[in-house]
């Protein structure tokens, strides 16, 4: 696959053991991002022999795994086991419990102590403020925004993006991931204003063979597929 020029670092969203040792033969993926969500789909029922099979695999690029607790001193302890896993792993702490508590003062502790963090599920500007005021000095970090589910509101991630990088442009340990994209054009949204990560499922990585594709040349394989699908169907009028 030709991937187009890009700065920003691409990192494969999933947990398919498979699709994910098919990607990481691909100089073009940076990292690996999971979560229970994607665990669930894919039928991993042993989270940690998952876990460290996959590190075995993959033991020279950024991984980010997830706490499940939803108790803060049982995150607490889930984290640092993780994080023992691999100087690779990133620790992933939803920015909140399920009772809406502010997850900052852990994600602080955490940092502090030298644990390699991913905060998840962030939205709202105020939540990237506090998160950053809280992995600032510590190791190297992500702040991952969920853009994609901001678009589904209604509103352009682009603007709140933007900000988010200026928040925590004074702190080098920190990078902002695009996270839950929508299609292949976030990719190039997110590379332009500066983004340094976005995380991307399978099925958008495919359409990178389309990137500076010709229209015309597009518009007529769309054709062709019309009449292919229709003659296949044998549809008569």
């Amino acid at each position: 696959m030709v991937v187009p020029e890009l700065k920003i670092k691409i990192f494969a969203d999933g947990a398919e053991k498979a699709a994910m040792l098919q990607l990481y033969a691909q100089p073009y993926i940076r990292g690996f991002t999971t979560n229970p969500t994607l665990m669930r789909k894919a039928g991993i029922a042993a989270y940690e022999a998952f876990a460290r099979d996959i590190l075995e695999a993959i033991p020279d690029r950024p991984i980010s795994f997830e706490v499940f607790a939803d108790d803060f001193t049982e995150m607490e302890r889930q984290a640092r086991k993780i994080a023992a896993w691999g100087p690779n792993v990133y620790v992933k702490i939803p920015v909140t419990n399920t009772r809406a508590q502010s997850s900052a003062e852990l994600v602080r502790r955490l940092s502090q102590s030298g644990v390699k963090l991913n905060v998840t599920a962030i939205m709202p500007l105020d939540q990237v403020r506090e998160i950053s005021a809280a992995l600032a000095g510590g190791p190297p970090s992500c702040i991952s925004v969920f853009a994609g589910r901001i678009a589904d509101t209604g509103f352009d991630p682009l603007p709140l993006m933007q900000a988010a990088l200026e928040i925590m442009r004074p702190h080098p340990n920190q990078e902002l991931i695009w996270a839950s994209p929508r299609e292949l054009l976030n990719v190039f949204q997110a590379d332009a204003i500066g983004c340094h990560i976005i995380t991307v499922t399978n099925d958008i990585l495919q359409k990178l063979t389309l990137a500076g594709k010709d229209l015309h040349e597009y518009s007529l394989d769309t054709v062709k597929m019309f009449h292919r699908d229709a003659s296949a169907s044998g549809f008569v009028l």
